[in-house]
């Protein structure tokens, strides 16, 4: 069944730092409505424990910040880009603070407070502005208290999106996105939402492997509804596994957040020995895709289910004064940090590619944005520095804001979209299906596509989710949709943007490692991977994208 459209000037698909951001840079002129998968707080946002990443401190510098950024990103960051971020990353936490946000401070010599700021993997300086070790929940809890606040912002939790409405699929011409049809999981009603802009700010696809330090709805839903509506791509084979997820079988999905290290915490073998320093002169504090490859060597090569990482040398009033979260945690799965090493191993963590983007967070499709882990802006390359993420949700929400805004007036309201037809699909009696597909695709997607790759395993995985894509197309068509399905779909989608890349790209470099191709080829200039579909139709923005010098 489907209900009647709702219309607004701005539709918001996500609801965490980026999504809620915007929303509030937007919500004094326009009327904004904003989804959310689940719980409203249920994004990665939420559980981000370090920090965001900025120049406050006046040893540091933007030129530091750009060439960190630059070295972490293996030759693949985008100059303007990066330094776009950096640049405006200092008024970003102003503005976070204006909102309330409580940063941890210290007293300075002036008799005044200061950031308290960490150093974390690839950072030359202190430059993590942190709320103790849950700067995620901090920001999400209080973003999300403002917008619930403002009369023009309208937040919808429980909300799924099928596909976005572009019109050309409707017969309408042109290549504008007019909005979404949304899946409202309480009553199962399709629901119809037209808007003169659409967002996305719909997080990563880190749940297309087995392990993953995210929460579940982190499905590439985005990614798949930006590609099905004509958008490029780019750089899907750089996923960035985090190092250090605790391994317990109640801990899912539990980080031990990498200003453990930048603190002082090592990584141990099980017979209590260090190995980084075979692997990095930086050691534990090497940028994570250099760590997370050093810790599946070791337990590949010994066999071993976990290694260890330490920081029980430091005092425990220290430990709890800076990882309080993190240490009661830990005692919930019967860990003393304060007391013993951590056992912990690799897992999924943040996509470095997405969908298309400039400066501004402009798509392909006219009328649709991409802004945070959807968006692939250049500022990554092919590996993200540790607390970049959350900064580059911020500033580019900014960005969209401001470009969004003047044009606002000028867009004509949506048509009259068609209702969500479900005349001739039935109701699934064999939703196993569904799970046993979902367990698959997550397992051939770990073993075949993960930290270390080989042109067999991909070839192999290509092999098995072409199957599976024909197999979820049919049950897609026939049945009506849930939830699960909704992702499925969109998780197989991504899958084989991630394999399709992976294929391509005949080197190793940042997040990408092949045993087939070992070394980076500096033969030539880096290049990303733009994946094309088949429906695209053109930009009228410039293209940054075809070569890097």
């Amino acid at each position: 069944m489907s209900t009647c459209s709702v219309s607004t000037d701005v539709l918001i698909i996500g609801c965490g730092a980026a999504g809620l951001s915007l929303a509030l840079r937007l919500a004094d002129t326009a009327r904004v409505i904003a989804l959310a998968k689940g719980p409203l707080h249920e994004g990665s946002t939420y559980y981000a424990q370090g920090g965001v990443s900025a120049v406050l401190d006046a040893g540091d510098s933007i030129e530091s910040h750009v060439q960190d950024t630059l070295v972490a990103g293996a030759g693949l960051c985008h100059a303007d880009a990066v330094r776009f971020t950096v640049e405006n990353g200092p008024a970003a936490i102003q503005w976070l603070s204006g909102q309330g946000v409580p940063f941890t401070m210290e007293p300075n010599t002036e008799g005044s407070a200061d950031y308290h700021l960490h150093r974390e993997g690839g950072h030359s300086h202190r430059r993590i502005v942190h709320a103790a070790d849950a700067t995620g929940r901090a920001i999400q809890t209080t973003l999300e208290q403002r917008a619930r606040a403002h009369p023009n912002i309208t937040l919808h939790d429980h909300y799924s999106v099928v596909d976005l409405i572009v019109g050309r699929k409707l017969g309408l011409g042109g290549n504008r996105c007019l909005g979404a049809y949304v899946l409202n999981r309480e009553n199962g009603h399709v629901e119809v939402i037209a808007a003169r802009v659409v967002v996305l700010a719909t997080g990563g696809a880190s749940r297309v492997y087995l392990y993953s330090s995210n929460p579940d709805g982190s499905t590439g839903d985005g990614i798949a509804m930006a590609w099905r509506a004509g958008c490029r791509v780019a750089n899907m084979e750089f996923m960035q596994f985090h190092p250090t997820c605790l391994y317990h079988p109640q801990a899912k999905s539990f980080l031990i957040s990498e200003a453990v290290r930048g603190e002082g915490g090592v990584l141990l073998l099980p017979d209590g020995s260090r190995f980084m320093q075979n692997f990095d002169p930086r050691q534990e504090l090497a940028p994570r895709d250099i760590v997370a490859r050093a810790i599946d060597h070791e337990m590949k090569r010994l066999g071993a289910d976990c290694l260890y990482l330490d920081i029980s040398h430091k005092p425990a009033e220290f430990i709890r004064a800076h990882f309080p979260n993190i240490d009661a945690k830990c005692r919930e799965y019967g860990f003393d940090m304060t007391r013993q090493p951590l056992p912990v191993v690799p897992a999924a963590h943040y996509t470095c590619g997405g969908v298309l983007t400039d400066l501004a967070g402009r798509s392909d499709v006219e009328g649709l944005y991409a802004v945070g882990e959807v968006a692939f802006t250049g500022l990554h390359g092919a590996n993200r520095m540790a607390s970049n993420s959350l900064l580059e949700c911020l500033v580019f929400a900014a960005a969209a804001a401001a470009d969004i805004l003047p044009q606002l007036p000028d867009i004509p309201a949506p048509p009259a979209l068609p209702e969500w037809d479900e005349s001739r699909v039935t109701d699934s009696d064999e939703e196993v299906v569904v799970a046993h597909n979902w367990q698959e695709l997550r397992r051939f997607m770990w073993d075949y596509v993960g930290i270390v790759r080989t042109d067999k395993r991909l070839q192999r995985a290509e092999h098995r989710v072409e199957l599976l894509l024909r197999e979820i197309a049919e049950y897609y068509g026939n049945f009506r949709i849930n939830n699960d399905l909704i992702e499925l779909r969109n998780l197989a989608l991504v899958a084989d943007l991630i394999i399709c890349s992976a294929l391509e790209r005949k080197e190793s470099r940042g997040l990408h490692y092949t045993l087939d191709y070992p070394t980076t080829n500096d033969s030539l200039p880096p290049r990303d991977t733009i994946l094309v579909p088949d429906n695209f139709a053109g930009k009228k923005w410039s293209p940054r994208w075809e070569l890097l010098t």
